[in-house]
């Protein structure tokens, strides 16, 4: 790397490198970056803060079906035994998860709670 300082006339110092060595910088920050958010992942995971989700799961709230469906589904669990965990009653469930019906930030909260989700996943 070639660099070259210039003093301005007023005392400030500068420094000038090609745009190569320019652009490599910006990578190897940016490299670092990604490291860095790579290493608070993995910690997350092992700590239980964060989770691995299969592609299947992924592209099905991708496609539009109905997040609590999915994320139940993906928590193997049966729509009785998810609206017992919420504390609501199935037929309810059975409407929010059809679009009949929308369940109040509360019913989300306790819906997300048994899910182990947050209510973003539920409402993305």
């Amino acid at each position: 790397m070639t660099v070259q300082t210039i003093v301005t006339p007023g005392g400030e110092r500068l420094v000038v490198l090609s745009e190569a060595d320019y652009a490599a910088l910006v990578e190897a920050g940016e490299d670092a970056e990604d490291r860095a958010a790579l290493g608070c992942f993995r910690a997350r995971l092992a700590s239980g803060e964060e989770e691995m989700i299969p592609s299947e799961v992924v592209d099905r709230l991708l496609g539009g079906e109905n997040r609590i469906r999915v994320w139940r589904e993906h928590r193997c669990l049966s729509a009785k035994a998810l609206a017992e965990r919420s504390g609501i009653a199935q037929g309810f469930l059975s409407q929010i998860e059809t679009g009949k019906r929308e369940g109040t930030i509360e019913t989300l909260r306790k819906i997300a709670a048994a899910l182990s989700v947050t209510i973003d996943d539920l409402v993305g």
